[in-house]
Parts: structure tokens; C-alpha cells; sequence
């Protein structure tokens, strides 16, 4: 649902503590024809935010003015900048403009080349801010698969280029909204490929991915995660499936073995259904589909998109570019003002980043 305030006020009392000094937080522009520039423009609105973060947009500056005066933001105050400054002006917002002044056309709601490009060049920018000191996070806004395969780009989505880009070999996307978290052993596949990619092994590196991240970047001493089982009623004992008993039951002996607290396999729908998953610190989804489900029921507005796993902290909305209503001014900003919170709890634990920022 749109929301009516231009401000989106924030309870006070969610708001979180202000450090000495302010992370900076790189924010790409996602698909130019999608609701991505909308949902930053209304997620930055909010003046009081600056308190807490120092917003760096990542994209075409131009894109950004057509989606402002789309939206009526016509005194908004554009900084552009070619590369990176030491110091963002106060008021209005800084762009880093990786169109380098070119005024690339904004067709709302269409799937092209050019807008898949200029997506992913502000995504390479962001991952390079974060990679040399420049800026501590990113927060990235939605990207159209269809629209960079367009472009040449052969990955499937966000997480496999960056995680290409960082030299990252373990990862996993891992979906927060509050105490509500869902990692996933496969993503972006065929459900045809699911099966063969659920290996005992795949399993035992998401679980020491996402414990790790638990402790080290949600501050969780000893994090207990459930397991879902891949099969309806994880198997029935072995009637409709034997994947539980011959590989994810392994897996999850193998890290109790290790000293972790893992629980499972249980049974996807009823797991969710009762509300288990309150029980646990995480759970481990099998493939994209059966974590994402019930994620999104419960959790659409204000869910994250996390990349446990990798060297540099980045967040994303739970959601897509939204091309049927790209324009429009109806797309809510609340997933991706989560995100650039959950970006800054993430960030202030691990503080040594803070004070390794190079100079522009």
C-alpha cells in the first residue's frame, strides 16, 4: 500500500543510537524503469535519517531527477559528483552519476538493455566504494534479471555478481525482517536443479555461513537454527522422498558434531504454519521458493534481503522492480528503509571499517 506522509515519520524510539561518526551508506538507483529510484527517493526523504547514515545515491543522476519530478519532488537538491568526495554537502542528496552526465530515457515499466546497463554499472560502483574504503555498506535497489541479461551480464541476479566481484566463495542470502531469518541452500535455479545442488555438503556450508553471521553480524552468542526438509512432510520417512534421511539428516548430525545448535529436518508448511520458526535464530530454507513463501507472507513491507557471507555488508528490499506500478508513485519504501537500517546494525559491529574510509 502507497504510503501518505512524503516523510514517513519513524517512531522514535526505533530509531537507533547516534555513533561519533556517521557510516556511509552506498545506495544504487536499481532498474531506471522500475520502482527502485521511487523507494529510495522516499526511503531519503526523511531528513532524520541523515542522523544516523551519510547517504551516497549510486546511479544516473538524471534517472533520479525523472523519478523525483514524478513524484513531485521538484525542490529536491541534487549534488552530482564524478568521483568520490571526503565529504558530502549537507542538504539534499550527493550522486555519484555513473552515466557520467549522459541523460539515459526512463520508460516506466519496460524491460531494456540500456536500464539493465545502467543498473548494474551503479552495483559495480557501489561493490568498489565498498572494496576500497570509500563507503562502509551498500544497499542495493531492485534489478531487473531479464533487463541484464539484455546487457550481457551472466549472472542471475544481484548476489552472484557481487559475491563474483568480492571474491566471495561462501555466501548466502539470508532474509531478515525483525527475528524472523531465512537462509536458503540454493537460489537462483531451476526447481528442476534443486535436488542435485542439495548435497550434504552445500547444507554444512550454509549452516557455518549463516551461524557465522549470527554471531558475528546479528550479535548472537549461540544461534540455533532449524533445517527444513526438501520433500512434502520432509519425506514421510522415507515414502515420499529420501533426501531427509540420507543426506540433510547427515548434514545436520555432522554439525551438531561440530559444536553447533542445529535442529531439523522439519516439514516446510506446518513448520511455518505453527509458528515454529519463532523458536529458532534462523531457519535453512532447501531452495529459493520455500523459504521466500512464507518470508514474503509474513514479512513483505519490512523484510531485508541479506548477503551472509560476504566481505563487505550489503542489504536489498524483498522485492522486485515492480513494473506495473513503476511511475506511479504507489510503491511503499518500507523494505528498503529496513534495509539501510539493517545495513547500519550490521555495519556498527564491525566498527574497524569506520575508520578506514579514504579520502575522495
Amino acid at each position: 500500500m502507497p504510503d501518505q506522509d512524503p516523510f514517513f515519520p519513524i517512531e522514535a524510539e526505533a530509531l537507533p543510537k547516534q555513533p561519533k561518526k556517521r557510516p556511509r551508506i552506498a545506495v544504487t538507483l536499481g532498474d531506471p524503469n522500475g520502482v527502485g529510484p521511487e523507494v529510495v527517493l522516499k526511503c531519503l526523504a526523511d531528513s532524520r535519517l541523515m542522523k544516523f547514515i551519510e547517504p551516497l545515491v549510486v546511479g544516473s543522476a538524471h534517472v533520479l531527477k525523472v523519478h523525483a519530478n514524478k513524484l513531485g519532488y521538484r525542490d529536491l537538491r541534487v549534488h552530482v559528483v564524478q568521483q568520490v568526495p571526503d565529504r558530502l554537502q549537507e542538504g539534499g542528496l550527493t550522486v555519484l552519476d555513473i552515466a557520467k552526465g549522459d541523460k539515459p530515457d526512463v520508460a516506466f515499466g519496460k524491460v531494456t538493455k540500456e536500464a539493465g546497463r545502467l543498473a548494474m554499472k551503479a552495483v559495480e560502483a557501489a561493490i568498489d566504494l565498498c572494496l576500497h574504503g570509500h563507503a562502509e555498506a551498500m544497499v542495493t535497489a531492485p534489478i531487473s534479471k531479464e533487463a541484464i541479461a539484455q546487457a550481457g551480464y551472466e549472472f542471475p541476479g544481484h548476489t552472484e555478481f557481487i559475491a563474483r566481484r568480492t571474491g566471495s566463495d561462501t555466501y548466502t542470502m539470508m532474509f531478515v525482517a525483525d527475528e524472523l531469518r531465512i537462509g536458503l541452500v540454493t537460489g537462483h535455479i531451476p526447481i528442476w536443479d534443486v535436488p542435485k545442488r542439495v548435497t550434504r555438503e552445500a547444507i554444512l556450508e550454509k549452516i557455518q555461513v549463516i551461524t557465522s553471521s549470527l554471531i558475528h553480524d546479528f550479535g548472537i552468542e549461540r544461534p540455533k537454527v532449524a533445517v527444513l526438509g526438501l520433500n512434502p512432510h520432509a519425506g514421510d520417512g522415507g515414502v515420499l522422498g529420501r533426501e531427509e534421511a540420507e543426506t540433510i539428516l547427515p548434514a545436520i548430525e555432522q554439525a551438531c558434531e561440530d559444536g553447533h545448535l542445529i535442529f531439523g529436518p522439519f516439514p516446510a508448511d506446518s513448520f511455518f504454519g505453527i509458528g515454529a520458526y519463532r523458536l529458532y535464530d534462523a531457519v535453512l530454507a532447501m531452495y529459493h521458493d520455500q523459504g521466500l513463501i512464507p518470508f514474503k507472507t509474513l514479512a513483505f513491507e519490512s523484510g531485508v534481503n541479506y548477503t551472509a557471507g560476504l566481505s563487505v555488508v550489503r542489504t536489498s528490499p524483498d522485492h522486485g522492480t515492480a513494473f506495473n506500478i513503476a511511475g506511479e508513485g504507489k510503491a511503499s519504501p518500507g523494505s528498503i528503509r529496513s534495509a539501510v537500517y539493517l545495513a547500519l546494525d550490521i555495519v556498527r559491529r564491525r566498527p574497524p571499517r569506520l575508520s578506514q574510509r579514504k579520502a575522495g
